[in-house]
């Protein structure tokens, strides 16, 4: 059986052999990644390729944006994307230089300790579900509600009838990770949770009634 979507990771490193690897890692996990060697680049390519959690390092040199920079333009123009911190360092203080803010929800990764791919999956995986913004407000368009590429997805599956782990096995996430992103594509739809509704009925029925937009 195919696939289908797979979750997408935006890897920003410097190091040309961390690079390779970690896109060689995610790949071979299911993971759909675009691999970029500044955080100029990351912030460029971040909005075509929307994706489910970015991996960046803090520091790219003396000179440009560092790390810290690309995770507040996230925290900013995309808090719903899932924040993985790459270091050097057993703290992650000491990995945080002075006087450099660093957002809340982001997963930290010692290189060192990187002893095994499912290391690398599960921070990915954590990064997603517990990334800072679990419900984005809702943006209106003309009279409908603007959800993100990856809400679409979900929305899709939902109304294709795929139950919360039948959508993590065809898109290569965790059933945890997948059921914080139904449940933050409901917020987006203005969804609350209330017993006398099924949530996915009424995802599902403003999407066939042309009340979705994906962006």
């Amino acid at each position: 059986m195919s696939t289908g979507f797979r979750a997408r990771v935006l890897v920003a490193e410097d190091e040309e052999f961390t690079l390779n690897l970690l896109r060689e890692v995610l790949e071979g996990a299911n993971f759909q990644v675009e691999a970029v060697k500044s955080v100029a680049e990351a912030i460029e390519r971040i909005g075509s390729f929307d994706p489910h959690a970015v991996i960046t390092d803090l520091n790219f040199g003396v000179t440009g944006p560092s790390g810290a920079d690309l995770l507040q333009f996230i925290e900013k123009e995309h808090p719903w994307v899932g924040k993985v911190v790459l270091t050097s360092h057993a703290s992650p203080a000491l990995a945080i230089p002075n006087g450099v803010e660093i957002p809340a929800g982001v997963t930290y990764l010692v290189k060192s300790e990187m002893s095994a791919i499912t290391d690398l999956v599960s921070a990915v995986e954590d990064s997603i579900s517990h990334s800072s913004d679990q419900h984005p407000r809702p943006e209106m368009e003309n009279d409908r509600i603007v959800i993100s590429a990856t809400q679409g997805e979900i929305l899709l599956l939902l109304a294709e009838g795929y139950t919360n782990a039948a959508i993590a096995r065809k898109r290569g996430t965790s059933l945890r990770a997948t059921e914080t992103l139904v449940q933050r594509t409901f917020a987006s739809l203005g969804i609350k949770s209330d017993e006398d509704f099924n949530p996915r009925v009424l995802a599902v029925r403003l999407w066939q009634q042309g009340k979705v937009v994906v962006k």
